[in-house]
């Protein structure tokens, strides 16, 4: 009866007092909803993107230096392990006691903070614990709404119900901004200490502490003195939580602000190289600049910074650019020959970001083409050998015609000496005998596609022309035993996991045989010694081509200056010329210039590496055989001498030439014809065993060449008589 009459009474008590029940029930039923929402709503405010934080990529050489970074945020993550335990507690000290205890927010204050944001209908600061303020950070960086602070709950809860305590200080650490556009405290050791986060010092880790709530304000490059303050008051609550002894504390507090001075600006040798490689990781690793930008990635470059800055110095200089105006420009590649990796770039002689690229612009080549297109595959099909004659004459091939650049024609030269004086009628002719199809394919082998199909390409008259990388891989043949490779900057990209980023694969391709390279390195190299390449100076083993174009607005001015040629170690390229050629800007020296360039950036690096003094010639070839100039014989003597078997005998002495490949041969004159006696090889007297002592014998030499099989002019006469 009395659980009845309880019943009745509560019965009467909610029908006299209805709507109060009502009310009471709804707010219950409120709080619990909201309750619920906030602790299961926060998935709808997680982003799991921003989660991932955007990490720079930095792109470094083999000797650690950083050519530059790409970056939304300036960020190198680290993890909790590589963080010292030191500096963890300073940030936990300073920012949040007892981020170890809650989970993940502190009630009275969210709670005071939820009740401002209701009935002020905005943002209202409040009490944030860690997870708070990196669910602010990732989530909400952009949300004006009124409802900020309670999203800030939601998401602080999901955070800590999804991700472990570690997770998310590894998170924080990252994620805070610490001034001067440093984010996470990876990159702040770095910037204000040179140091990696696990060298910094209990002191070095308050200050980083002591930075996040104002770090334009605290950051010591700005106020020394409020940066110590701050970094003190750190040291206090680290002390208060037992992190240090207050005895520590107390002298950590007098140990002056040691930060290292930031460079205002960066090496200015270094952006020709980053330039390149940025559009490499997207040819060849397929990342493009927003990916890099936000992932993290280690680009390990074959840059050699000592080279990189050798031929940045030398390009300064204004002996090798001589112009109309001093907008003259150039760039310059080095390649290692073995590997085919690119070890130094200039793009520019006061090269930055988005200008004009220099090492992949094209242009017209002039005659560092013939090599790749004429004689190398000349001699690759087998026509064709170094002392082969060739014509040397003023040719129509249907209304086109070519000079040579003297004007000067000699009927036929040997295909060296053609090499060697950089002739262009037999260049053409060449072209014109092996196909210019056949030579198209050649080029193909090492990646110059061109579409021309003119005779003109003999000379490097191209539509569209060649950059200075592709001219580089070509020449790379002649030292490499006839091989072509890709040229790459880059040597590994590893991810934010330290895991390699895989690339496409390299390319590689056989374009001539051994011999053939071979031959064309020597004649190169002749060129360097006696012919077109002979300017500048430079001691050790160098072979290569020159090429000049025509300026098309100004007679006389020269709009591109090539040298490209190899030495044992290295292929290398120097171009000289104007970004645009107008009437206003021509050069005023030929390719001289650039192969002087060449060998000053070879000679600064000789003295830093000794470079090889002679090429090696290879196992599989033969060596081919310097040129034989023939001699003017201007006194050739005759005498009859006693003895021998036939008593008497004719005595022919001449002064013969240094070099002994040289054949003589000896001619008899008579009416009937001039007869051929005999010969000689390398000497300087001939024998005449049978002689007619009642008549007078005429006598003269001429000399011949083995390898042109051409004859030289006959000596003077010699006249040989027995006197009674």
């Amino acid at each position: 009866m009395k659980i009845h009459q309880i019943l009745n009474s509560v019965w009467l008590w909610m029908k006299h007092y209805k709507w109060l029940t009502i009310t009471m029930t709804a707010m219950f039923l409120l709080a619990w909803l909201g309750y619920l929402f906030i602790i299961f709503g926060g998935r709808f405010v997680f982003d799991e993107k921003a989660v991932i934080l955007p990490t720079a990529s930095s792109v470094v050489a083999e000797d650690g230096t950083v050519l530059g970074k790409l970056y939304t945020e300036n960020r190198d993550y680290v993890t909790l392990d590589q963080i010292p335990d030191h500096v963890e507690e300073a940030f936990i000290a300073m920012e949040d006691k007892r981020f170890y205890e809650h989970a993940g927010i502190s009630f009275p204050a969210v709670a005071r903070a939820v009740y401002r944001d209701i009935i002020a209908m905005s943002k209202v600061e409040g009490g944030s614990t860690i997870t708070q303020q990196l669910a602010k950070n990732l989530f909400l960086v952009n949300d004006k709404t009124w409802m900020r602070k309670t999203k800030e709950v939601m998401a602080s809860v999901y955070l800590e119900r999804n991700y472990t305590k570690s997770q998310i200080l590894e998170l924080y650490l990252n994620e805070i901004y610490l001034a001067h556009g440093i984010y996470g405290i990876g990159t702040a050791a770095d910037y204000y200490f040179g140091k990696n986060i696990e060298e910094l010092s209990v002191e070095e880790g308050a200050l980083l502490a002591a930075l996040v709530k104002a770090p334009n304000t605290y950051t010591p490059h700005h106020d020394l003195e409020k940066a110590k303050n701050r970094r003190n008051l750190v040291l206090q609550q680290m002390a208060n939580n037992d992190n240090i002894s207050t005895e520590d504390m107390l002298d950590m507090q007098t140990t002056s602000i040691e930060v290292q001075a930031q460079q205002e600006e960066r090496e200015p040798w270094l952006d020709d190289y980053f330039a390149y490689v940025l559009a490499e990781t997207e040819e060849v690793y397929d990342l493009s600049r927003e990916a890099l930008k936000r992932g993290g990635y280690t680009i390990e470059v074959n840059m050699d910074p000592t080279i990189q800055k050798i031929a940045y110095e030398q390009m300064q200089k204004s002996d090798f650019f001589h112009g109309s105006n001093d907008a003259v420009d150039g760039s310059f590649i080095l390649m290692e020959q073995t590997t085919g990796n690119l070890q130094a770039l200039i793009a520019g002689r006061d090269f930055q970001l988005n200008d004009i690229n220099h090492v992949i612009t094209k242009k017209q080549p002039g005659s560092v083409i013939k090599p790749l297109a004429v004689y190398g595959p000349a001699m690759q099909l087998g026509n064709y050998l170094p002392y082969d004659l060739i014509p040397d004459q003023d040719i129509n091939y249907d209304g086109y015609r070519v000079g040579n650049a003297d004007d000067n024609y000699e009927e036929e030269v040997t295909l060296y000496q053609a090499v060697v004086e950089s002739k262009n009628a037999p260049a053409v002719w060449i072209l014109d005998q092996i196909g210019i199809e056949y030579s198209k394919s050649i080029l193909e082998k090492m990646k110059i596609n061109i579409s021309d199909s003119g005779l003109a390409m003999a000379l490097g008259g191209l539509e569209t022309g060649l950059d200075p990388i592709q001219i580089t891989e070509g020449y790379r043949t002649f030292i490499h035993h006839g091989e072509w490779i890709e040229a790459r900057s880059i040597d590994a990209i590893l991810d934010r996991d330290q895991e390699k980023v895989q690339p496409k694969e390299r390319e590689t391709k056989s374009v001539f045989n051994s011999q053939t390279s071979w031959n064309m390195l020597r004649m190169l190299e002749a060129v360097v010694e006696e012919g077109t390449g002979e300017a500048g100076d430079y001691e050790k083993a160098l072979a290569g081509k020159t090429g000049s174009t025509q300026h098309p607005r100004v007679e006389d001015g020269v709009k591109d200056a090539w040298f490209a040629g190899v030495t044992p170690e290295y292929v290398v390229t120097a171009w000289i010329g104007y970004d645009i050629a107008t009437a206003e800007n021509y050069l005023t020296t030929g390719s001289e210039a650039s192969t002087r360039l060449t060998k000053s950036i070879l000679t600064e690096i000789n003295k830093r590496q000794s470079l090889t003094e002679i090429f090696t010639i290879p196992d599989d070839v033969e060596d081919l055989p310097q040129p034989i100039e023939l001699p003017t014989i201007t006194d050739i003597t005759a005498s009859i001498q006693f003895g021998g078997f036939s008593i008497l005998r004719g005595e022919l002495n001449w002064t013969p030439a240094e070099d002994s490949r040289i054949i003589y041969r000896i001619f008899e004159q008579a009416e009937e014809g001039d007869r051929l006696v005999g010969e000689v090889e390398g000497q300087g007297s001939y024998t005449i065993s049978q002689i007619n002592v009642f008549q007078t014998g005429e006598y003269y030499v001429v000399p011949y060449n083995p390898l042109t099989k051409q004859t030289g002019e006959p000596s003077n006469v010699a006249s040989l008589k027995f006197d009674f």
